[in-house]
């Protein structure tokens, strides 16, 4: 019995050794990638397991229809937990893959033998989250009003150019404008093709809320609607 105990004893030594040792010369793979995106600033999360050894990581990124990796310039050999890869996803319609390598702290490593994780698929046209916008709202006559809507910066530029959300979306961006009469539950809304909505039918003399929120009807449901707004 004292034997097998040994022999039991040193078998957990020998594999806790060789985990160990892969471990420090492949270093471990990455877990919980994750895209987050609003207003098409995209970034890649990642998350590592507790070790007592320090690791880089190299992020690639390819189109899934064209799949010829490409490394990001500025994660390469990072140590962050993140990567910004707003710009580099473009075309913004397309479905992109990312790829996180890890690098282990010690000198001597087989790049052939690094560990890869794969990142789910993301399309920024499709997944991006839209933030709140902003807008006013100002009185035609006793009946009507017109609101006018700001267009939200995204972190996606064209030469000098800093894009909108209609910039990227053109036609495929409407706002769905919901107001109801002050002191009354009943809500109606109405989607507007462009940036400015005349709402009328209103009761002369009563006070009205609005708010307004981006929406792309070509996406999936979850994902159609922006934030709202603050209420006005």
């Amino acid at each position: 019995m004292a034997s097998l105990k040994t022999v039991l004893f040193l078998g957990v030594c020998l594999s806790d050794w060789i985990v160990t040792t892969a471990e420090q010369n492949f270093g471990t793979k990455v877990e919980n990638v994750r895209w987050l995106s609003l207003d098409f600033k995209t970034i890649l999360t990642w998350t590592v397991q507790k070790s007592n050894h320090t690791y880089q990581y190299n992020v690639f990124f390819a189109e899934d229809e064209d799949p010829e990796w490409v490394e990001s310039e500025e994660c390469s050999q990072v140590s962050d937990l993140e990567c910004d890869l707003s710009n580099h996803l473009m075309p913004s319609d397309r479905t992109y893959t990312a790829d996180i390598q890890t690098i282990p702290d010690t000198g001597s490593y087989d790049p052939e033998e690094l560990p890869h994780t794969f990142s789910p698929s993301f399309n920024p046209y499709k997944d991006s989250n839209i933030s709140a916008v902003h807008f006013t709202v100002e009185a035609v006559d006793e009946t009507t009003v017109t609101v006018n809507i700001t267009d939200t910066l995204t972190s996606v530029h064209l030469g000098e150019k800093q894009l909108t959300i209609r910039d990227i979306f053109k036609k495929d961006l409407k706002y769905k404008i919901s107001y109801y009469k002050s002191g009354s539950t009943g809500k109606r809304d109405i989607l507007s093709d462009s940036s400015m909505a005349q709402v009328s039918g209103l009761d002369p003399g009563e006070r009205y809320c609005f708010m307004v929120a981006a929406y792309i009807p070509s996406r999936t449901k979850p994902l159609k609607q922006g934030a709202w707004s603050q209420q006005r």
